[in-house]
């Protein structure tokens, strides 16, 4: 059952409440992390098809719409492990680029951390990569939905609330780039 507020609206000189307003309430923790990654948008006019890196940072909604048994909606702690051991080991230090770019293939070669976007299924991509099979180019937005996924795999493997879910996710590219992806009433 979702607990509710109700907020009675007033007016000047009015005794009784005219309208009650029902806001369905819920519980809502945020975690961050920040990362080091280049990318190149060679589908976009502009400066971004050059490949350069930025200074990632991500924000993590979780929401539930009561408390576990002992008082959280996820343990924060676990929750960051999670999110950050997979953003560590797959993007810090690294570059995304589209599994069609050319750059892809060399910085492979010379040893390099690389993670695709795009693997359709024809590519040889690792099960990472297909978390972003069907975003073609990593654009914030694209970082936003995948990191999102992310997220939601490592909430499933944690005890949580009841019906305890991955909210917004906010990806800050630049101070002044964001990009936000979650459920539409979230935003």
């Amino acid at each position: 059952m979702h607990d509710t507020e109700t907020h009675e609206q007033v007016s000047p000189g009015q005794e009784k409440p005219a309208v009650a307003v029902v806001a369905p309430t819920a519980h809502q923790i945020s975690i961050e992390h920040t990362f080091e990654t280049a990318h190149r948008l060679p589908q976009l006019p502009g400066k971004c098809t050059s490949l350069h890196g930025h200074s990632w940072r991500v924000t993590v909604s979780v929401s539930a719409p009561a408390l576990s048994s002992d008082g959280t909606v996820v343990e924060f702690g676990a929750l960051k492990a999670g999110v950050r051991q997979w953003i560590d080991t797959h993007l810090d230090h690294g570059t995304m680029l589209g599994i069609r770019d050319p750059l892809a293939l060399h910085l492979y070669t010379a040893g390099s951390k690389v993670f695709r976007f795009g693997a359709d299924g024809r590519e040889s991509a690792s099960d990472e990569e297909r978390l972003a099979s069907d975003l073609p180019w990593p654009t914030v937005e694209a970082v936003a939905v995948l990191l999102r996924r992310v997220s939601q795999a490592a909430l499933v493997a944690l005890p949580s609330a009841p019906d305890a879910s991955i909210g917004r996710v906010l990806v800050r590219e630049t101070h002044l780039n964001t990009a936000t992806y979650g459920p539409s009433d979230a935003l």
